[in-house]
């Protein structure tokens, strides 16, 4: 590779890492978007097919975080196989807790303080539970599941693109 190939696919990886920095859901799709875009890139992909992959991985990435932050409220740490509520307990408020928000508004204060009462935890817990915070997540997780099809369907038809549409569904329906 030419050092002038490098240098221009230095400056694609470092707009598109401003790109990504832009969005919603840094922390979620981070890894998968830059992961698909870099096989892309690097298998001469063109701008649009580029475009494809970052928006699928962007909003898988998206849609695993958030029934990641949902099955921290559902799943017992024996069957996560990791302990559960740790978000929480580390003073972090997930889309969950975030939703229950609109409910039980006087969650808005724990968050601040980043739960670090004494019941902090425990009432945020019961106020997510007590909420359709759960189910508002669940649905935000499946709009982002959507668009990934969407913007996947663009693409011809292959064994390639229905394997991507599978893992959206296996994204859904994931337990842990």
């Amino acid at each position: 590779m030419t050092s002038g190939k490098v240098l221009f696919l230095a400056r694609k990886v470092q707009k598109s890492l401003e790109k990504l920095r832009n969005q919603d859901g840094y922390r979620a799709s981070c890894s998968t978007v830059l992961f698909l875009w870099q096989v892309a890139l690097l298998s001469g992909a063109d701008d649009d097919l580029q475009e494809v992959a970052f928006q699928y991985g962007r909003n898988v990435g998206i849609a695993f975080q958030l029934l990641d932050d949902l099955l921290d409220f559902v799943a017992s740490s024996n069957h996560m196989g990791k302990p559960t509520v740790i978000d929480l307990k580390m003073g972090l408020a997930t889309a969950p807790v975030l939703f229950a928000c609109e409910k039980f508004p006087e969650l808005n204060p724990m968050i601040m303080r980043r739960f670090q009462e004494p019941g902090d935890v425990q009432k945020a817990f019961e106020f997510v539970h007590k909420s359709d915070g759960l189910e508002q997540t669940q649905f935000l997780a499946r709009q982002h599941c959507d668009e990934a099809v969407r913007v996947i369907s663009s693409l011809k038809p292959s064994i390639e693109q229905k394997a991507l549409i599978t893992i959206t569904d296996k994204l859904l329906n994931r337990s842990k």
